[in-house]
């Protein structure tokens, strides 16, 4: 049996970093290359249906070996965050973790120990790093091995009972869940389902961000700038007063737990055009339309100073928090919960600063919670899993599947 670092090791060194308002899907052609590699390993395991969309969503089914148990869906997407380079991940195992800091590599430089303290909870444990220059790939490369990991337990272990289990590995997720967006409910139409694309070893979510991203036009006006008292209307500057309009304490280096943020993710232009990419989460609704009601009143005084038509904002809503949507189905947050303590893990709530494709699933009629995958530092250089974390996290999968067979 493939172990589940032999398949993590593997993935994290396939390119599937995903692209920005992306003209089609997937915004890479890499994630489609991953679909195809899983697509065989599924088959190699007894997966039935198995199918790449044109969106490089990957859809497979392992047919039920009993009567009664219902159909249980498992999903992670297939890339990696555009925020931080992806691309060439050399993954290193430091073996037997000593709790002190750990050097990633000669350019990557050091994940120091005093500044990440949940280090220290894996004193002995095995971590896997990168070298630094890139991510590693755990969210969520580490989720879709650890569900291949379960699939393929099952194959060697035809005796054991289980209902169908149903993948569904989407493409695009870091970039608005664009791939599951296009989800055939024809191929994935499971009971319910779990997203792996969480953090710690035992985290359960049941509760996502509201989710928005707009986008910041600021018109300008150039003229010599030797020439321009009373002309120059610099793009750029208006940009920056756009941004000091929004409360300072209300980012994402500010918030924690139920506090929602504006995220100011990207900023370019010059004198005439200025553009800017932000993200607006809450898990409260009413708070979430008022961050984006907030853009709209900015833009307002902004063209009362600077003329109308100055400033132009475009706010699209990218998922919903699945609170609403699970909480009727608690059961399967309790058989997570339960198949945890069953490996000796103690499983804790959470609510995520953030959201999965589950989001999109959940109001789709296919209730999602999100598990975790075992890794920390998401999205930059100082990404690490513990070994150990995605073994728990692989058996936990047999025992939320083989806990419903038995039901």
């Amino acid at each position: 049996m493939t172990t589940v670092l032999d398949r993590f090791l593997k993935y994290v060194k396939i390119d599937s970093e995903s692209a920005y308002s992306p003209a089609r899907l997937p915004s890479t052609e890499g994630q489609k290359d991953f679909a195809a590699l899983l697509a065989e390993e599924l088959r190699e395991i007894g997966a039935e249906e198995v199918f790449v969309a044109e969106s490089g969503c990957l859809y497979a089914k392992l047919p039920a070996n009993c009567e009664g148990a219902p159909a249980i869906g498992f999903c992670s997407h297939l890339d990696t965050t555009p925020e931080f380079c992806g691309r060439g991940v050399k993954p290193r195992v430091v073996k037997n973790y000593d709790g002190g800091d750990v050097v990633l590599g000669a350019e990557g430089g050091v994940m120091e120990a005093a500044k990440f303290p949940h280090l220290k909870n894996y004193v002995g444990w095995d971590l896997v790093v990168s070298d630094g220059t890139t991510l590693l790939g755990a969210d969520d490369k580490a989720g879709i091995a650890e569900i291949m990991t379960m699939a393929e337990y099952f194959h060697d272990h035809p005796d054991e009972r289980h209902g169908e289990i149903q993948f569904f590995f989407p493409s695009d997720e870091e970039v608005g869940c664009l791939g599951a967006k296009t989800l055939d409910k024809k191929r994935f139409a499971p009971d319910f389902a779990y997203t792996l694309d969480g953090g710690p070893l035992g985290e359960i979510t049941y509760e996502t961000f509201n989710a928005a991203s707009a986008e910041v036009l600021v018109n300008g006006v150039n003229i010599h700038p030797g020439l321009s008292k009373g002309q120059m209307k610099n793009a750029v500057l208006i940009a920056n007063k756009f941004i000091c309009m929004l409360p300072p304490a209300e980012t994402p280096s500010h918030t924690e737990k139920y506090e929602g943020y504006y995220h100011v993710l990207e900023i370019e232009g010059g004198v005439e055009r200025t553009t800017m990419r932000l993200y607006l989460r809450d898990h409260d609704s009413a708070k979430f339309e008022a961050r984006k009601a907030r853009l709209r009143e900015i833009a307002g005084f902004l063209n009362g100073e600077f003329g109308a038509g100055t400033v132009e904002v475009a706010v699209s809503d990218t998922y919903r928090n699945i609170r609403e949507a699970v909480e009727p189905h608690f059961e399967i947050v309790e058989a997570a919960a339960a198949a945890m303590r069953a490996e000796g893990v103690e499983p804790f709530y959470v609510p995520m600063r953030g959201g999965t494709d589950g989001t999109v699933l959940s109001f789709e009629g296919i209730p999602c919670p999100n598990l975790c995958v075992g890794g920390h530092n998401f999205h930059g250089r100082y990404e690490y899993v513990p070994v150990q974390s995605m073994e728990k996290i692989s058996a936990i999968l047999v025992n939320i599947v083989k806990g419903f067979a038995r039901r």
